[in-house]
């Protein structure tokens, strides 16, 4: 038997608080899993920052990507009889479920924006490179590293395959935002998920929902649009993270500065000189961008000490509803005003917007084309799903955005009570 069909003696399971428990039957996806570069996915949390505002959000990208590759194995399973399958896909799949966010960071999005990385590069890079993952793929066949990549960067021409992990019903969201309900305590991620695999059928470029299964689909569009306003764009989170950058800013700001640091920034040097090596990123994670952020608070640079205690102990900036736009003259007379309290604004002033668009499909003349989620009518006739739905005609297409001003509330207190600068300052933002 070859190494790609090989199975365990006995099938191995996860429990899980999700799914229950999570099937593992194949060599391969057992021995991706035991790699180090999958069991690091342990040291990044799925959320970043949310566990700040939901205590319970302390689950990691291990246990989410688990959970996407035991929703797609019951869904290959559903489609092992179904015409417009071939079976030779299901390993390919099973693993680019099982590694498609592989190449996360600590802190994730954050952590990204301030040193302009993209986590898919490295999920790349690291199946791709000089990795234990690397080696198990290329047992399968020296060109399966390839595939796999191709279907996470959503490149290969199985555009069937590629559709189960990266579309707008896809097994990434399905496990998202059911696990990330769980562990925050919300109601809002909840939906009939069973419905869902059910009525899944594959076609030859995506895989489509019976019409039957329509309600179940409003249900999960709905689910994810209220978690998106309710957990994953919470203000709270929001400005844990704005905390958070601003903290990795003053950290390369100070050593592009020549900076002393008390504890030398060295497994951020080459972020900081954009020179990341693959190694380099791979020893980066949570545990050990907190134990500087802990460290830190003893620095003598009252920003970045300061910044990294507000982390720590979890005293954010407040924030009010601001429009950046309407409102972009009181936002340089705030900051005039924080430099003349000598508050730097740079770091204790921002403007942060979040948005999203709960359900869309490709507009002729639109850059970028979004895969519909289409229903098969009993005839067999594909119809996109808004068309057949009112309720997803509703929010089809519309895009919502929010913005907040965050500011170091405890700094302007500070000041003076009889000084007109605080004054001024409580004026703009109190409107």
């Amino acid at each position: 038997m070859s190494y790609r069909d090989e199975q365990l003696s006995e099938e191995k399971v996860f429990k899980d608080p999700v799914h229950r428990y999570i099937h593992v039957r194949d060599r391969v996806i057992w021995d991706l899993i035991g790699t180090p570069e999958f069991q690091r996915l342990r040291r990044i949390k799925q959320l970043g920052t949310t566990y700040l505002t939901f205590h319970g959000a302390e689950h990691s990208r291990f246990s989410h990507s688990l959970g996407v590759y035991e929703i797609v194995r019951r869904i290959v399973e559903n489609f092992r009889e179904q015409p417009n399958w071939n079976e030779n896909d299901r390993l390919l799949c099973l693993c680019a479920a099982l590694l498609h966010d592989l190449g996360h960071g600590p802190f994730s999005h954050s952590f990204e924006k301030v040193f302009d990385l993209d986590h898919e590069d490295y999920t790349r890079e690291i199946i791709l490179g000089d990795t234990k993952v690397n080696e198990v793929l290329s047992n399968v066949d020296p060109h399966f590293p390839q595939e796999v990549a191709d279907i996470i960067h959503k490149t290969h021409p199985n555009k069937l395959v590629v559709s189960l992990i990266s579309s707008q019903i896809d097994a990434d969201r399905m496990d998202y935002l059911q696990r990330d309900a769980y562990f925050t305590g919300v109601s809002y991620g909840h939906f009939d998920m069973e419905r869902i695999l059910r009525v899944m059928r594959p076609m030859d470029d995506q895989a489509v929902i019976k019409e039957s299964g329509m309600h179940a689909v409003e249900d999960y569009i709905m689910s994810r649009y209220q978690m998106y306003w309710q957990v994953y764009f919470h203000p709270v989170t929001r400005s844990a993270e704005v905390i958070l950058s601003k903290i990795l800013h003053r950290a390369k700001e100070l050593y592009h500065s020549d900076y002393k640091f008390k504890l030398a920034p060295t497994h951020f040097v080459s972020f900081f000189e954009k020179r990341v090596s693959l190694d380099d990123y791979l020893k980066l994670d949570e545990n050990v961008v907190f134990y500087y952020f802990h460290i830190w608070q003893e620095e003598e640079d009252d920003i970045l000490s300061d910044l990294c205690r507000r982390f720590v102990d979890r005293d954010l900036y407040k924030y009010i509803e601001f429009n950046p736009g309407s409102e972009y003259r009181e936002l340089m007379d705030l900051k005039d005003c924080f430099i003349e309290a000598g508050i730097d604004p740079s770091y204790y002033l921002e403007v942060d917007s979040s948005s999203d668009l709960p359900y869309d499909f490709y507009r002729q003349g639109e850059d970028e084309e979004r895969l519909p989620i289409l229903l098969q009518v009993p005839n067999g006739e594909l119809k996109e799903l808004s068309r057949q739905s009112e309720i997803v005609e509703a929010i089809s297409g519309k895009k919502r955005t929010d913005h907040k001003l965050y500011y170091a509330e405890d700094l302007i207190e500070k000041l003076p009570e009889d000084s007109q600068i605080k004054r001024r300052i409580n004026e703009i933002i109190k409107g």
